[in-house]
């Protein structure tokens, strides 16, 4: 055998092992990755009246529609590949050392209700400045995973695997800037994301004792 196809068939083993370690956070992965296909495939990721359809947060529709479902079909939805790319990017690093550190089910609880909680904060908002917009995205979710690991990595002193909480705190403070400085971007989702994950990480996360 070639050494060179022998490395590569171990890099792939590898990668494999690593996602087995991480099966909620693959799986959150790919449900975006498939569900921006099909809406794709269906008609267009950019269009409003699409992604509508397809299940994006509208406020009338939650509220007087009473499609409740929303706050969690919009966060696999996304308007665009950049949009879906860069969430997933952010989610592949960080959802993966959270899930390792907090476990799978307690990660998948801080993913879904961190982004619900981020989707009620933004509808709230929407319906206290009388806002009428088709929202969606998985920003609200990731933010709540780097809210949690913040806290996990404060209680690790300061670094947890490769992450330490000033990369952290800058690349949350980066998003937050760009979004505020930006056209289009959920705000209000994205620190409402921030605050729950935050919230849940002291909820959830206990350090494990040192044994000697």
């Amino acid at each position: 055998m070639n050494p060179y196809e022998y490395r590569r068939e171990s890099d792939f083993q590898r990668f494999v092992r690593n996602r087995k370690r991480v099966p909620v956070n693959t799986f959150l992965i790919l449900a975006n990755l498939l569900v921006f296909f099909a809406v794709e495939l269906t008609g267009s990721a950019l269009s409003t009246s699409h992604m509508y359809q397809w299940g994006a947060a509208y406020a009338p529709a939650i509220v007087q529609g009473r499609e409740y479902y929303r706050l969690v079909t919009s966060m696999f939805l996304h308007f665009g590949i950049q949009h879906l790319g860069n969430n997933m990017l952010v989610l592949f690093f960080l959802g993966d050392c959270l899930e390792r550190n907090l476990g799978r089910w307690k990660y998948a609880f801080v993913y879904m209700a961190g982004g619900v909680g981020a989707n009620l904060l933004s509808l709230f908002v929407e319906l206290k400045q009388g806002q009428e917009v088709v929202s969606a995205g998985a920003s609200g979710a990731v933010f709540a995973v780097i809210g949690a690991l913040i806290y996990v990595v404060l209680v690790n002193k300061g670094r947890i695997e490769n992450f330490t909480v000033r990369q952290l705190v800058l690349m949350a403070a980066l998003s937050l800037y760009h979004g505020v400085t930006s056209v289009g971007i959920d705000n209000a989702a994205h620190f409402g994301g921030l605050i729950c994950g935050l919230f849940l990480g002291i909820l959830l996360y206990r350090k494990p004792r040192t044994r000697y």
